[in-house]
């Protein structure tokens, strides 16, 4: 399935990898990788062509709805963790409990939160990353210049407003599918 998948990546869409092009061979095993712009629906299979491409699992969360019949299996096999979304539950605290259960753990997450023009990310995953104590790894999904450009790991520190500053530095002139978001 790899091979054709780097045959629908790389030959009938046109994308590229740029940045961290080892990242199949990192040894990080534990992160949270963050994909901007999220704009469109086809972000989802341009994430799923990336990951095998590259052949790093990486993993998912979603509302535990999900993860019963029919699709429960589907979901479960290409990496999604189910999460109980009801209210007074510590999501943070719920998802970085995940990393402690597995030996490979690499979650992504669309900082914006939604496909909808934001001006502000969503922080839970920096929180995640630092409860965790795992990096975060910054993608791109550049429609434009057909390219995911991979960021080499990131350790957050303990001054948000510098490490938001650097990541979304590293975003800058990235197009997503729908331009007028960008």
């Amino acid at each position: 399935m790899r091979w054709l998948a780097k045959f629908i990546y790389f030959k009938l869409l046109g994308w590229k990898i740029a940045g961290n092009t080892n990242f199949s061979k990192d040894t990080v095993k534990k992160s949270v990788i963050i994909a901007v712009p999220h704009t469109s629906w086809h972000d989802f299979y341009i994430g799923v062509l990336l990951r095998k491409v590259t052949n790093v699992k990486t993993n998912f969360v979603g509302k535990k709805e999900l993860f019963v019949w029919p699709f429960g299996y589907y979901f479960r096999a290409i990496g999604g963790r189910a999460l109980d979304r009801t209210s007074g539950q510590n999501k943070v605290e719920s998802i970085a409990k995940l990393f402690d259960e597995a030996d490979e753990f690499r979650l992504t997450l669309a900082p914006e939160g939604t496909r909808k023009k934001v001006e502000n990310w969503k922080t839970g995953f920096y929180y995640i990353a630092k409860k965790a104590k795992v990096p975060i790894i910054m993608f791109t999904l550049d429609f434009k210049n057909r390219q995911n450009k991979i960021s080499e790991p990131f350790y957050p520190t303990d001054n948000i407003e510098a490490d938001l500053k650097h990541m979304k530095a590293f975003f800058q002139g990235v197009e997503g599918k729908v331009k007028a978001y960008s």
